[in-house]
């Protein structure tokens, strides 16, 4: 059951965090209360949602040379445990959205774990056989955690930070959908891979990466959070960060899990711990 509700995926959401730094230099006062309460929560509803991922996809996750060991997909876990499982981790999840909301004071971070539901249940159902929609459903998934971390924070999320996020969730997105057939797999087991072609996602790919990178720069250069002459001290390790993702993904085919890569590519640790060092440094605490 612990398999089935992936909490190595949690990692996914320092999403939520990223924008709790500059929340702060800007001076805003930072809730931990609020924060932790909606972390927590926000990574129940995850394993919901993977749980129900993880039931559609059934058959197609039989056929897939990684998927195929997933608890349902192997009959470790029956769908009945499952679907209870996930209503069990559902309404934990809500109600701990709730508890984070009445610290706030707002409903603004409810609001977007039921837009995550929707937009994930939308996604299971069956728009996640129709090309581009597909990686646009799941580019929103870290747009929504950047959001929510604005929300528990109380802050306001600058155009510079939606631009940046939004590119490069694409940019994870498409290099998920590269992955998928470069292992082989084609239309029987995901629709949506008969709408793309490796030539069409190394453009997509690269675009993103490009947008992503100018658009942290700019913000980087207009934002006040920062002391001056320090504005560009975490742009290296953004870069390097981006630009070595993107080798992994065209020397070795990978990209498909974000999450492996995170655990096992030492050099994206390191490139990690050296832009939040630099993020401590260049900002006006």
């Amino acid at each position: 059951m612990v398999r089935l509700a992936r909490p190595t995926d949690w990692v996914k959401n320092v999403f939520i965090l990223a924008p709790v730094p500059f929340a702060v230099a800007a001076g805003v006062q930072l809730r931990g209360t609020a924060l932790v309460l909606g972390v927590l929560g926000f990574c129940l509803v995850n394993s919901a949602v993977y749980t129900l991922n993880d039931l559609c996809d059934t058959e197609a996750d039989r056929i897939h040379p990684r998927k195929r060991n997933r608890p349902i997909a192997s009959g470790v876990v029956s769908p009945t445990a499952a679907v209870v499982q996930m209503v069990v981790l559902l309404l934990l999840g809500m109600q701990l959205s709730l508890a984070a909301c009445l610290v706030v004071g707002s409903l603004d971070a409810a609001v977007l774990f039921l837009i995550y539901i929707l937009v994930n249940v939308l996604y299971s159902l069956g728009a996640k056989h129709v090309a581009l929609l597909d990686v646009f459903l799941l580019s929103s998934g870290f747009v929504i955690r950047v959001l929510l971390g604005c929300a528990l924070v109380g802050a306001v999320p600058t155009a510079w930070l939606l631009l940046c996020t939004s590119s490069l969730a694409f940019f994870l997105g498409f290099t998920k959908r590269r992955a998928d057939l470069a292992a082989g797999l084609d239309g029987s087991h995901r629709p949506s891979l008969r709408g793309y072609s490796r030539a069409f996602l190394d453009q997509a790919i690269t675009i993103c990466a490009g947008v992503a990178l100018l658009s942290y720069a700019l913000y980087s250069i207009e934002s006040e959070v920062f002391l001056r002459s320090r504005e560009m001290a975490s742009m290296p390790f953004v870069a390097y960060g981006i630009l070595n993702y993107l080798r992994l993904v065209n020397t070795q085919d990978v990209g498909g899990s974000p999450v492996d890569i995170a655990f096992s590519s030492r050099s994206s640790q390191v490139c990690a711990l050296g832009w939040i060092v630099a993020i401590c440094w260049s900002l006006m605490w």
